[in-house]
């Protein structure tokens, strides 16, 4: 079983290329920065900002749900960025 240390999550800034289900012949293939989660009805889409490889929808939002992403390549990974950054704003009454 892997260590929480060696899981892998999709971090926000990081450059992704990710296939997903568009129709039987061919999958969408979809460049950019992932950007966060959105909930789509009762799914979670990954949201990405479209890359200059997608040419005048360069810096659009594609939101991709999660059961139609058939793979995700990492094309630069930005790290993790530290629980402890979002307590830092936290306001406690007491």
């Amino acid at each position: 079983m892997p260590r929480k240390d060696d899981a892998i999550v999709l971090t926000p800034g990081s450059l992704y290329k990710i296939k997903s289900l568009e129709s039987r012949d061919k999958p969408m293939e979809t460049v950019g920065i992932f950007k966060g989660y959105a909930a789509v009805a009762h799914d979670t889409a990954i949201v990405i900002e479209l890359d200059k490889s997608h040419g005048e929808e360069k810096g659009r939002l594609r939101l991709i749900p999660s059961h139609m992403i058939i793979s995700i390549d990492v094309l630069r990974a930005e790290k993790e960025k530290e629980e402890k950054e979002k307590d830092s704003n936290a306001v406690y009454f007491g």
